[in-house]
């Protein structure tokens, strides 16, 4: 190599040519055109359950539901805007907690991870609340976020969730939750735990005031969530194929040893033992609420009358 280049820098001998392409030859200007042009690496979403690719826009105009009839996770905004009438709606804010209370060792630490929780959602912890209207019928809405730590119950989302009844108390209007999530927070301990017990009592308030609370559980509702609030709901709605259930499958038949049924934990299979009301789909859950709080309401807006 170092003799190649010794003999490159012999006098007289031409300056090797930059190759170009024809493209750049004919038309200087257009390679640099075309090269500006980037498309979006997240143009095609994948089905999780067929493996077809799909095209972005037309996913999300379904709400993101798939052709095949997945229903895909979707973030705590999103669902706020796809619920409310217009996609307008008051964010309210969730009280301030402290992010490492119990100094939790691990191989990432715990404040790295809410870190970058935080950065990957946009929010502080797993549960947003709104208020708006929902086919007319003004209601506080809560949602948890999967993609949030698998939406678990911290002392953050106990708060958020005490937050957000006590806002429906203030207000007078209906409670709403969109529940998902794997269950209590690990590096939380026992402070997980007890925001069981926290969110049990606050839902008594909306109860003692007289107002609905109604829970649409999506997938998937599991662990700690699934054995407090997201089961003492007024009304029970899951959207379609929904996992729901405290323990996992394979955890329940090695206890039990005995195989489970097809389709067990399921929303379907749910509804057919009375645990779920009603399993809508996601374009029709946004009518069947509203017809829901709308009748729930009438009797009390005839006592307010009165």
């Amino acid at each position: 190599m170092a003799m190649a280049e010794q003999r490159n820098d012999k006098p007289g001998r031409p300056a090797p040519r930059e190759r170009t392409g024809w493209l750049s030859r004919i038309a200087p200007g257009v390679r640099g055109a075309f090269s500006k042009r980037e498309t979006p690496e997240n143009l095609w979403v994948k089905d999780p359950e067929t493996g077809e690719m799909i095209y972005r826009p037309d996913l999300e105009a379904a709400l993101w539901v798939t052709p095949a009839g997945h229903h895909m996770r979707i973030g705590a905004i999103t669902r706020l805007r796809y619920t409310f009438d217009n996609a307008q709606f008051e964010r309210i804010s969730s009280p301030v907690t402290v992010d490492d209370p119990l100094k939790f060792p691990d191989i990432r630490p715990y404040p790295d991870r809410l870190k970058q929780a935080r950065k990957d959602s946009g929010e502080q912890d797993a549960l947003a609340i709104g208020v708006g209207r929902i086919e007319g019928q003004e209601a506080v809405v809560a949602v948890q976020d999967f993609a949030f730590m698998g939406g678990s119950l911290g002392m953050a989302v106990g708060e958020a969730f005490v937050k957000a009844a006590q806002e429906a108390v203030k207000r007078q209007v209906p409670f709403v939750i969109f529940t998902a999530s794997g269950g209590a927070r690990m590096q939380e301990g026992t402070l997980s735990l007890m925001q069981m017990a926290r969110t049990t009592l606050a839902l008594n308030e909306v109860k003692s005031a007289g107002l609905p609370y109604i829970v649409v559980l999506t997938d998937p509702t599991t662990g700690g969530v699934m054995a407090s609030y997201a089961m003492l709901g007024d009304v029970h709605l899951a959207e379609p194929n929904a996992l729901i259930g405290f323990a996992g499958r394979r955890v329940i038949e090695q206890t039990i040893r005995e195989t489970l049924p097809p389709g067990f934990q399921k929303s379907e299979f749910l509804v057919e033992r009375g645990m779920v009301d009603r399993v809508v789909p996601r374009g029709e859950l946004k009518a069947v609420l509203g017809s829901i709080l709308k009748t729930l309401m009438m009797g009390r807006e005839r006592l307010s009358a009165a």
